[in-house]
């Protein structure tokens, strides 16, 4: 299976140099062009890597990583940057970057780094295992339970509740469920994510007396601790 890598650069000469060296190199390779777009690659997981620029529009990189390492998300990013003073390359790393390169760079030596950043080895315990409150799932086993209750969900369920994890205490749009979940990079001005909502909540709520999802008035839904 080939190695995920995700590009978040706005330099439209940089980004595709960076997209053709790692597709070159094997890696199966996504691009975002700001900040936003970035975040919202990011947090749908699966990426092996990130490679992140600084300076971004929409979301600077500082504040992408951290939200990234606030979704519970423990990717190896890399920070690029033109800014060369000690203290800047501090304020990436405390923000949560695993490394720090200057530019102009060599892509050789960022190859490099992204692969000893992979050869690190994961918590595959805590990557199988998401949580709220009383609630969990497997994901290895896709197995369900809230108070030691199992639950049965569809595919598309637990496809929907996974997402609310993995941004647990973060305000889920119906914008995020309809490109995350259901690939839709449109309105397709349907109630589907309504729908689904509906019959999740019935699930996981079933025997509990407070409901798990919340629904965040002209926002859209979020799961939280309490």
């Amino acid at each position: 299976m080939s190695r995920r890598v995700l590009i978040v650069e706005d330099d439209d000469e940089t980004r595709e140099f960076l997209v053709k060296g790692f597709t070159e190199e094997g890696f199966a390779v996504e691009s975002a062009a700001d900040g936003r777009e970035g975040l919202f690659h990011a947090t749908d997981g699966g990426f092996d890597a990130v490679v992140l620029d600084r300076m971004l529009p929409g979301l600077d990189g500082l504040s992408l990583i951290k939200s990234i390492r606030a979704a519970g998300l423990k990717t190896p990013v890399i920070m690029l940057t033109a800014m060369s003073a000690v203290d800047e390359r501090v304020k990436g790393l405390r923000a949560g970057a695993d490394d720090y390169l200057v530019k102009p760079f060599s892509f050789q030596e960022l190859l490099a780094r992204i692969e000893a950043l992979l050869r690190r080895p994961k918590d595959t315990q805590e990557a199988a295992t998401l949580s709220c409150r009383d609630l969990e799932m497997d994901l290895l086993r896709r197995r369900v339970t809230r108070g030691g209750r199992d639950i049965t969900l569809t595919p598309r369920e637990f496809q929907i509740l996974e997402f609310f994890l993995r941004r647990k205490n973060r305000v889920v749009t119906r914008t995020m469920l309809l490109e995350g979940v259901w690939d839709y990079h449109f309105d397709p001005n349907t109630n589907i994510v309504d729908v689904h909502i509906s019959k999740l909540r019935r699930q996981i709520d079933e025997g509990s007396e407070t409901p798990l999802i919340e629904t965040v008035r002209g926002a859209g839904y979020m799961i939280s601790d309490g």
